[in-house]
C-alpha cells in the first residue's frame, strides 16, 4: 500500500517564501480547492491519504516534500534552507516515525526534498539555494549503507531539482536542460519541456501513470507522445509559489503493510 501524506493548506500561504519570482497574490479558498482535487487525485491512484491539519504559523507547510526524504528503509528529517520553514520538519518526523526509523540533517547542513530525485537506487541531489554540500554529504552517508548513491546536480534558474527534472517512467525523466548540467543524467532518455513552458518539469510517477499540472499543455503533448499516461490537475495557485505537483505530498510504500504487520 502506498502511503501518501499531505498537509492541509495555510490560512497564510500568501506569505510564502520567494525565490526569484514576482510575488504573486495567491487565492486562498481557489488553493484550498485544488489541494482537496489533488488529494482525491491521489486516493483514486491507490494512495491511503495522511493529512495533516493546518499550521497556519507555517505559510509553506502544505509544500511538505521538501521536509523529508521517504526511502524503501529510512526516512531522513530535512532542515530547509529557509529558517522560517524549519518548525515544519519535528511534526512530520513524529509522524513519518511510525513508518520509518528516522534520521535528521544537521547544522550547517541544509537540505530540501524538493532537490532530492531518486531514480532507482541513485538519489540526484540538487545543490540550490535551499540545499548546500553539508546537507548532500550527510545525506550520503546516511543512505550509503542501504546501497543507494548520491550524484550533485548543481541547479540554476529554479527554486529546487525536481523544479527542472522529474521522473517520467522507467528510464525517462522530463528535464529543462536551461537549468541544470543534464550530462549527469547520460544513459537515461531525456524529454526536454517545450520552450515556451520553462517550469514544466515537474511530475509526480505514481504506479505508472504520471500526475501533472493542467498549465503545460504543450509538454504534457509531448509526454503523450512518448506513450506516457498523464493524469492532469490544476495546481495553479500554487504554481504561483513555485510549488507543483511533487511539492504537495510525501508518498512511499507502507512496508508494513507490505509483511502483513498492520492490518488497515
Amino acid at each position: 500500500m502506498l502511503i501518501a501524506i499531505t498537509h492541509e493548506v495555510s490560512s497564510n500561504l500568501r506569505d510564502y517564501e520567494i525565490f526569484d519570482r514576482p510575488r504573486q497574490v495567491i487565492d486562498i479558498d481557489l488553493a484550498r480547492r485544488q489541494h482537496s482535487q489533488y488529494e482525491d487525485a491521489l486516493g483514486e491512484l491507490g494512495c491511503r491519504l495522511v493529512r495533516l491539519s493546518e499550521q497556519s504559523r507555517y505559510p509553506d507547510s502544505v509544500f511538505i516534500e521538501d521536509t523529508a526524504v521517504v526511502l524503501d528503509e529510512i526516512a531522513i528529517g530535512a532542515r530547509p534552507g529557509v529558517e522560517s520553514r524549519r518548525g515544519e520538519t519535528e511534526p512530520i518526523a513524529e509522524v513519518l516515525s511510525n513508518y520509518r526509523p528516522v534520521f535528521q540533517i544537521q547544522s550547517p547542513g541544509t537540505l530540501e526534498g524538493g532537490d532530492v530525485l531518486r531514480v532507482g537506487r541513485t538519489l540526484y541531489v540538487g545543490f540550490s539555494d535551499r540545499t548546500n554540500e553539508s546537507g548532500a554529504d550527510q545525506l550520503g552517508d546516511l543512505v550509503a549503507p542501504y546501497g543507494y548513491e548520491v550524484v550533485n546536480v548543481h541547479v540554476d534558474g529554479c527554486l529546487h531539482l525536481k523544479s527542472a527534472v522529474t521522473h517520467v517512467g522507467e528510464e525517462n525523466l522530463l528535464i529543462n536542460k536551461s537549468w541544470i548540467d543534464a550530462k549527469v543524467f547520460e544513459g537515461k532518455t531525456l524529454i526536454e519541456v517545450d520552450p515556451g513552458e520553462p517550469y514544466a518539469g515537474n511530475s509526480l510517477l505514481i504506479a505508472g501513470e504520471l500526475m501533472y499540472s493542467t498549465m503545460f499543455p504543450a509538454t504534457r503533448r509531448r509526454l503523450e507522445e512518448k506513450g506516457i499516461s498523464v493524469r492532469a490537475v490544476d495546481m495553479s495557485e500554487f504554481q504561483k509559489a513555485e510549488g507543483a505537483v511533487t511539492c504537495c505530498s510525501l508518498i512511499f510504500r507502507d512496508e508494513s503493510v507490505a509483511k502483513g504487520e498492520l492490518d488497515v
